[in-house]
């Protein structure tokens, strides 16, 4: 269930930035779609801004060149991209290209808006006890080790939670403290529309609602007013 979340909304993800393209692409099936390479390399592009060496073929070898081509660009970047392979992408293995796919969602979009939001909040020093084994166990080597490895992403993801804390704050009780269970009734992601666009929703009549409920509303309104592409089911 949880992988089929994943490839379903990555996929919507995907398509959002294809639909930028000229002319537009679009993937129907994200394992067999990305397997020739031609669409991931025309994902980078747009992500980047930059045109991007390919082979203009489908042929195996120009396959797994256009897939070489893709990884190299994202390696340049200093992203690591630790056991993705040209040869489980061409075989599209579900687990490795969703993690290759939350990888360029990460660096493109979370880590540079984070990047902004940080300077922001001008915090230097992050905490990163959260993403280490706590363990006794857990040598202090392998904790300083972990800690050094997750910065950047720990500063990343805590810099968009003490933004969205900012936008809820704003609305008395909807408090967030993650970024799991904190989002299930549906109240922050309708909290900070209403700080983004005052007046598009009633929180009060949304905390008497259910959680499917306010959700499906949330979403349809981020679409609708705020052009954000619908990526997410209630569910």
């Amino acid at each position: 269930q949880r992988e089929f979340t994943q490839k379903k909304t990555f996929t919507s993800w995907v398509n959002s930035i294809l639909a930028k393209r000229t002319p537009p692409s679009v993937i129907s099936d994200l394992y067999t779609d990305i397997q020739q390479g031609h669409l991931l390399l025309d994902l980078l592009e747009v992500l980047s801004g930059q045109h991007l060496p390919r082979e203009k073929g489908f042929n195996t070898f120009q396959c797994r060149s256009n897939i070489e081509n893709a990884l190299t660009f994202l390696k340049n970047r200093s992203l690591k991209l630790i056991n993705i392979h040209v040869a489980d992408i061409i075989e599209g293995k579900p687990s490795i290209v969703l993690g290759l796919i939350w990888t360029i969602i990460f660096h493109f979009h979370i880590e540079e808006l984070a990047r902004t939001l940080g300077c922001t909040y001008n915090q230097p020093s992050l905490d990163c006890s959260s993403a280490v084994d706590s363990s006794p166990k857990a040598s202090r080597s392998a904790k300083k080790s972990a800690k050094i490895k997750e910065r950047w992403k720990i500063s990343a993801t805590k810099a968009l939670l003490l933004w969205a804390k900012e936008q809820c704050s704003l609305h008395g009780s909807i408090g967030v403290t993650d970024f799991k269970s904190s989002w299930r009734s549906g109240l922050p992601f309708l909290a900070i529309i209403q700080t983004l666009r005052p007046g598009l929703v009633d929180l009060e009549k949304a905390k008497a609602r259910s959680n499917k409920e306010n959700l499906k509303e949330a979403f349809r309104i981020a679409e609708l007013e705020l052009n954000i592409p619908r990526l997410l089911e209630p569910e």
